[in-house]
């Protein structure tokens, strides 16, 4: 039986808190550790120096993109509660005052005047600080920051991008490294989006060209990095 709650559940703009986590966090553990790993293996002549900088590289860009999203995100909360908490003096300070801001903005999606005014007032004696919360800061369920939920995505999400790439320094040979790193890293990134496309329901193709187009400019930028100042170790 399909409910209110199935039906919205079915959108794609629900999955865009953790989708946007886990691509951002996969797709930087990917290239980011790729790239150290190509530019390491280009100056190298043995494997160690590259499996250490791949390791290092991976601890230390999990670590900062949990750090990361989790401060930018706080930055939001904190935000959003300084506004929550004068949503609610102004409710307690001058009602009226809210009701006609309320029923100026359903006017305004189109609403004529008097039912604009009637579904203020209905909201507003059901949840009116709930009302004023959604419709005119514009936090919703979906949008509301969560800075926890955001850092360990982004760093779980950078870690499993990042192993790929450090399984090519086990791996692969030494000679030929930085090449075998940039074939699969770019297998790995077309996988990622076309995950991603999916999983968000926008075009795969492009999602993939992009990621690709990118990758590739950070990978070859790392190469050239090593050959130009790399002495071989």
């Amino acid at each position: 039986m399909l409910t209110i709650d199935n039906y919205l559940d079915s959108h794609y703009i629900h999955k865009t808190n953790w989708l946007r986590a886990a691509v951002l966090g996969a797709n930087d553990g990917i290239i980011s550790v790729s790239s150290i790993a190509i530019g390491i293996a280009a100056a190298s002549a043995t494997r160690e120096p590259t499996v250490l900088a791949t390791i290092a590289g991976l601890t230390a860009g999990a670590l900062s993109m949990a750090a990361g999203e989790y401060v930018s995100v706080s930055s939001q909360a904190d935000t959003e509660k300084a506004d929550i908490e004068r949503e609610k003096r102004e409710l307690q300070e001058s009602p009226e005052q809210e009701l006609r801001v309320l029923a100026a903005i359903y006017e305004k999606r189109g609403l004529k005047k008097e039912t604009a005014l009637q579904v203020a007032k209905e909201l507003m004696e059901v949840d009116p600080l709930g009302a004023h919360i959604r419709d005119e800061l514009g936090i919703t369920e979906i949008t509301q920051a969560k800075p926890l939920q955001a850092a360990l995505a982004s760093c779980a999400a950078f870690s499993m991008g990042g192993v790929f790439p450090l399984l090519v320094t086990l791996l692969a040979p030494v000679a030929t490294m930085e090449y075998w790193l940039y074939g699969f890293t770019i297998v790995f990134l077309v996988i990622l989006g076309a995950i991603a496309a999916k999983t968000g329901g926008s075009g795969i193709a492009k999602a993939i060209l992009r990621i690709v187009i990118w990758g590739t400019l950070a990978m070859g930028i790392s190469a050239l990095v090593g050959f130009i100042f790399g002495v071989k170790l």
